[in-house]
């Protein structure tokens, strides 16, 4: 075998090694963005119109969380939102939309206590999508709900089920990822 012939096969194997190298890492970062944003990962990709913006978003988003300060509660501030959510549910019995719109207060509260941006509804969601994108379909619903409450043309069973809705992303934001004890329904 000439020298020539085997420098093309050497070369032709690296440039094949090279290739794979950059599609194995591609396929670990998109594994790695699935991962963490669950199922707002296809949300975004369905919004964004493919999967090469919805990547290079959700990758933005990454970098916008990390740059903030979030930080767990404190155990006296963690008590005080427990009590706080149990007057809430105690509110729901004889004003359900005062309470949902109590609850929705106090969710945006506990999440500018953690150190989340609370500028406005889209933008809260797409930073909580980084730590709580398995929670986050409850916290869109939930705000629906209240959105449809704050005209009056929410049901007493829709009420309700943002109550439940808006407790699922309280306990989760309380329980700074499950490392403390959520709050009772």
């Amino acid at each position: 075998m000439s020298t020539g012939t085997l420098l093309t096969i050497i070369i032709a194997v690296v440039v094949v090694l090279a290739v794979a190298a950059v599609v194995i890492a591609l396929m670990a970062r998109r594994r790695h963005l699935r991962e963490r944003f669950g199922p707002e990962y296809e949300r975004t990709m369905e919004s964004s119109g493919g999967r090469l913006a919805a990547e290079r978003e959700l990758r933005e988003r990454e970098k916008r969380h990390d740059a903030l300060d979030i930080k767990p509660l404190p155990p006296v501030s963690r008590d005080r939102y427990t009590r706080e959510w149990s007057n809430v549910q105690d509110e729901f019995v004889d004003r359900p939309q005062d309470a949902v719109h109590d609850a929705d207060q106090l969710v945006t509260s506990l999440m500018h206590d953690r150190g989340y941006p609370t500028e406005g509804f889209d933008q809260q969601t797409k930073d909580l999508s980084v730590e709580h994108g398995r929670t986050l379909e409850h916290y869109r619903a939930a705000h629906e709900v209240e959105a449809l409450s704050a005209h009056s043309r929410a049901t007493t069973e829709q009420l309700r089920g943002a109550m439940v809705h808006y407790r699922t992303l309280f306990n989760e934001l309380l329980t700074d990822g499950g490392q403390t004890q959520p709050t009772r329904s």
